[in-house]
């Protein structure tokens, strides 16, 4: 990747880093006579924390020089803006000070600074709508992830994933329309990522794109 990419990258990096460290912070502050590795087990419940967690570490690699396969970098762009239309969509909540800027760092800053990240740097060629299912397998897991961690301890992260709350038959439902909702956004982002590897004019110098899938 060019030097932009790299560089871009990395602040993007540092940007979730910071505000993954803030956030814990802000949990320990708030429970003072906790300590840092139970505040890490209760963040670690959230698809937020994780997938932030994600980025932070692939674009940490990019910034060192490793290369991201079009794959994972289109996935990590649409698990984020998955991460960024749920919570403004369902779940923002009134907060103030540091609590408000750690959570618009993390829902709204990081989504929005890997979304242009992508479209200006990331390699492209190659998505099929096949990609589309396969993104499905990260809030998959996480799903499962969650559901057994509520059973175990009890306490489910989201409203539409808590059986107690709203019982099994509205989990189910719930599962069923954001799967399709992200279903239907990653099919989207392959018929973007076609359109902007084929049709963007290439800045004059720069090297002639590899035609291979990354």
């Amino acid at each position: 990747m060019s030097m932009s990419a790299r560089s871009f990258a990395a602040l993007i990096a540092l940007l979730a880093w910071a505000v993954l460290v803030m956030h814990v912070q802000v949990g320990l502050d708030r429970r003072p006579h906790w300590t840092l590795w139970q505040e890490l087990w209760r963040t670690g419940r959230y698809f937020t924390i994780l997938t932030n967690g994600l980025v932070a570490a692939a674009l940490t690699a990019v910034a060192a020089g490793w290369r991201i396969p079009a794959g994972w970098a289109a996935g990590l762009t649409l698990w984020m803006g998955i991460v960024a239309l749920v919570y403004h969509g369902i779940l923002s909540r009134d907060l103030s000070g540091l609590r408000w800027w750690t959570d618009q760092g993390m829902h709204s800053a990081v989504p929005g600074a890997l979304a242009l990240w992508w479209w200006a740097f990331a390699p492209k060629m190659g998505l099929r709508r096949i990609h589309a299912v396969w993104w499905l397998g990260w809030p998959a897991f996480y799903l499962a992830y969650a559901l057994l961690r509520g059973e175990v301890d009890g306490r489910h992260p989201y409203f539409f994933i808590d059986p107690p709350r709203i019982g099994w038959d509205q989990v189910a439902l719930w599962i069923l329309g954001l799967g399709v909702t992200f279903w239907l956004l990653g099919l989207g982002m392959v018929a973007l990522a076609r359109r902007l590897s084929s049709d963007r004019p290439r800045p004059a110098g720069d090297a002639p794109a590899d035609p291979r899938p990354q």
